[in-house]
């Protein structure tokens, strides 16, 4: 696989992350007031939050992976990116 691939790849699951927190803070936000105002329950909320939250976190790992965070190089790419940040 060629960079260009890799790099489209990890963009596509960075997006798909974005897109199903963001739905997933609006769905809940809207669940959290029907609960309160209607059911004086939040058992409903806790349910959906619970079980659509671990779809959530695996997007997250598979945006950003944690085996990158803990690779020996990791320390050496995040000292070039701040070089990169200052020279501009």
């Amino acid at each position: 696989m060629d960079l260009r691939e890799e790099a489209e790849r990890r963009v596509d699951a960075k997006i798909k992350f974005e897109e199903n927190l963001y739905k997933y803070l609006i769905v809940n936000s809207i669940i959290a007031v029907i609960c309160f105002v209607f059911l004086q329950s939040f058992s409903l909320l806790f349910f959906v939050m619970f079980f659509w939250g671990i779809c959530v976190l695996n997007d997250f790992f598979k945006a950003y992976p944690f085996s990158e965070v803990v690779s020996p190089n990791y320390r050496e790419k995040m000292i070039d990116k701040e070089l990169s940040k200052m020279g501009d």
